[in-house]
């Protein structure tokens, strides 16, 4: 009788394991994010908090190849549930196709953003079909203990900042970890560097009116720039890709890295004693210094999902304030959150630029020109490869990225 008893409740315990595992929702969620995988899924664990019958496995590709598999995959009708959508062209794009579940008008939380950071998802049809996840900023980080070594100060002009290349060049210290192997890393070094010399936002309003083009003399000169800069790189930079330029400046072979914000939590767990700070773009004609910001990427529905209910579930917690707060003190970055504050110095260093018109600028080749079939983005960082390489001029690189603009870019009357 008791055997029967134990028997019984044995069976019990595992038919009920078995309805709840049966119940419990299975979702995945794609991302380029290989180095966030511990973020995303202490965010899962929050969200399961309150929705414990919802599964989610975080799956991340390689960044360069993210783009591909998630379009052959979405092509042949499957792909993951949860998609972290690249911002702005790109995105929007796979919305235009029909890959996406719209969001408007489905979700709670989307009318706490402001309407320039919903157009980074937005398509034509008007509707918002991602939640957008982060901002992005580009600013200079530097070894601190080497500055101080060479009684070396952050910089408060252009000229200032080549007086520091210079300086830690002539004691064999790389100034800048920076290469030209990955194209990413150009277009992302131009858009923070090059506002101060083509004029910023001025300059963006005439592009898109008609009355300025790539070839205008001050877009040229922001080329120009990145390439006066290579005798401040690396030895053989044209092989250095971004995880040599990561090492080159956590071992300290480097002093300067022009990069974005959302390296800041990959160098205090890959460095945690390095000792290092960050400074906003100084002005080579005066202004005040500038960072470059951005919406970083954005969480969508994959519209063929089989559980778009519970996926639009979890996106909808990522427009709460606690994902706002886990970006800002978990994964070191910028949240898109109104009101979330910062407790990291440097996120809070951020903000101050960000915050304020007059010190941030967009990430204007990303923006606005990241679309054709390739992107005028995509040929902007082939021709700089190309300038490095020692095959054109700066000249002709601003010739090659109008004439990949004129193919699809229609200026705005």
């Amino acid at each position: 009788m008791k055997r029967s008893a134990q028997v019984f409740v044995m069976a019990l315990i595992l038919l009920i394991s078995l309805n709840s595992a049966y119940c419990q929702v299975q979702l995945t969620m794609g991302s380029w994010r290989t180095e966030d995988r511990d973020f995303y899924e202490n965010v899962i664990k929050a969200f399961q908090k309150t929705h414990p019958d919802i599964e989610i496995a975080y799956e991340p590709t390689k960044n360069t190849e993210y783009n591909t598999k998630l379009n052959i995959a979405l092509q042949t009708g499957s792909g993951p549930d949860i998609i972290h959508l690249r911002p702005y062209g790109p995105g929007v794009q796979l919305a235009e196709d029909g890959y996406l579940e719209p969001l408007s008008g489905r979700i709670n939380g989307l009318e706490q953003y402001a309407d320039a950071t919903l157009a980074a998802s937005r398509a034509s049809d008007g509707k918002v079909y991602g939640v957008p996840a982060k901002f992005s900023s580009t600013q200079i980080f530097y070894n601190k203990d080497i500055f101080e070594k060479y009684a070396l100060q952050e910089p408060a002009s252009w000229d200032e900042l080549i007086a520091i290349a210079d300086t830690l060049r002539k004691n064999g210290v790389a100034p800048f970890a920076m290469g030209s192997k990955d194209g990413w890393i150009l277009s992302l070094t131009h858009a923070t560097l090059g506002p101060t010399f083509f004029g910023g936002k001025a300059f963006v309003k005439k592009l898109l009116s008609g009355e300025a083009d790539f070839t205008c003399p001050e877009f040229v000169k922001s080329i120009q720039m990145m390439k006066d800069l290579t005798p401040y790189l690396p030895k053989f930079s044209t092989g250095v890709g971004m995880e040599e330029m990561r090492s080159l400046f956590t071992t300290g072979k480097a002093a300067m890295f022009i990069m974005g914000d959302w390296e800041i939590a990959v160098l205090k767990k890959e460095a945690p004693d390095l000792n290092f700070d960050l400074f906003p773009i100084p002005s080579a004609t005066g202004a005040q210094p500038t960072i470059t910001t951005w919406v970083d990427a954005s969480y969508a529905v994959n519209a063929q999902s089989k559980h778009k209910e519970e996926a639009l579930q979890f996106v909808e917690f990522l427009t709460s304030q606690t994902f706002g707060e886990m970006v800002s003190e978990d994964l070191h970055s910028i949240p898109t959150i109104p009101g979330v504050k910062a407790s990291d110095p440097l996120i809070s260093k951020i903000l101050r630029s960000a915050s304020n018109p007059e010190t941030s600028e967009p990430y204007m080749i990303l923006i606005h020109f990241n679309q054709g079939n390739p992107s005028t983005k995509t040929e902007f960082q082939n021709l700089l490869q190309g300038m490095y390489l020692e095959k054109l001029s700066p000249e002709e690189v601003a010739q090659g990225v109008q004439k990949s603009a004129d193919t699809w870019f229609k200026p705005v009357q």
